[in-house]
């Protein structure tokens, strides 16, 4: 199994998870030593490789490395993610075709590579993780959803492609989750910080048992599937009853920094 994106957060957490109920885990990630420090720390039968999702020849490289050391792939966690908050308007066409690069073709890049594997073999597993902001799009993180839009319109075409072929695809949907990705924002009304690891567990039951799409936490479905039937007026007025905009145009720009430089710089 194979985790992008997994020195910290939710991938690390699931990777974590997945050792611990006795599977052979591959952490990826673009910062090489701390995916090699976190799959020291988890132990068992975990490896930590370097991986830059926004590069395809860097995903085959890792997927290659992930046989050779653990055998055939029969699991890829699609976890990889930036997120840059902000006005549209003000963000720079830099950071947006990162988003787009990491969130977007990272997903691209890892379903192309493994799923022919997965499906020469006849079985397999590709998650890929998309967001609450996959059905909404609040102010301030307008290239975020889109990105999270598209992975969700990606997987779906993809999985329509593959049918039959016993290979699962499937989408997970957190809220909002206490990671360095959300540093310095606010939860919206009625939505409470998730740990890494509820999501980590959500993953890894959609493992063990396999299903087009799941939501975390579950009482998140209804809400976010009426949102989206509801017309333009509703929804305008659900978004100020939940305060959609505060999570990121309340978020704090000096605790936000560090996350914003390292992720600008990478």
């Amino acid at each position: 199994m194979a985790v992008t994106g997994a020195a910290r957060g939710i991938g690390r957490a699931t990777a974590a998870r997945l050792a611990a109920q006795g599977a052979r885990v591959a952490i990826g990630d673009l910062e090489a030593e701390m995916a090699e420090a976190a799959a020291a720390e988890i132990g068992a039968e975990t490896i930590g490789l370097p991986l830059d999702v926004t590069e395809r020849r860097s995903f085959e490289a890792f997927v290659e490395a992930v046989e050779q050391r653990l055998g055939p792939l029969d699991v890829l966690v699609n976890n990889a993610g930036i997120l840059l908050m902000g006005p549209f308007l003000e963000e720079d066409d830099a950071a947006t075709q990162r988003e787009f690069a990491v969130n977007v073709m990272g997903v691209v890049h890892g379903m192309r590579i493994a799923l022919p594997l997965m499906r020469e073999r006849g079985r397999g597993q590709v998650v890929n993780i998309a967001s609450g902001a996959s059905y909404v799009a609040p102010p301030g993180e307008a290239s975020y959803a889109a990105t999270k839009h598209a992975v969700v319109g990606l997987t779906d075409g993809v999985r329509a492609e593959i049918r039959d072929s016993g290979v699962e695809l499937t989408l997970v949907f957190p809220g909002l989750v206490n990671t360095e990705l959300a540093a310095g924002s606010k939860p919206t009304r009625g939505m409470k910080w998730l740990d890494p690891d509820t999501v980590a567990e959500a993953v890894v039951g959609a493992i063990e048992k396999p299903a087009p799409e799941v939501f975390v936490p579950r009482s998140l479905s209804a809400t976010l599937k009426l949102n989206k039937v509801l017309p333009p007026r509703a929804r305008k007025a659900m978004g100020r009853l939940f305060r959609l905009d505060q999570f990121a145009t309340g978020a704090s720009a000096e605790e936000r920094a560090e996350y914003n430089a390292r992720i600008r710089g990478s």
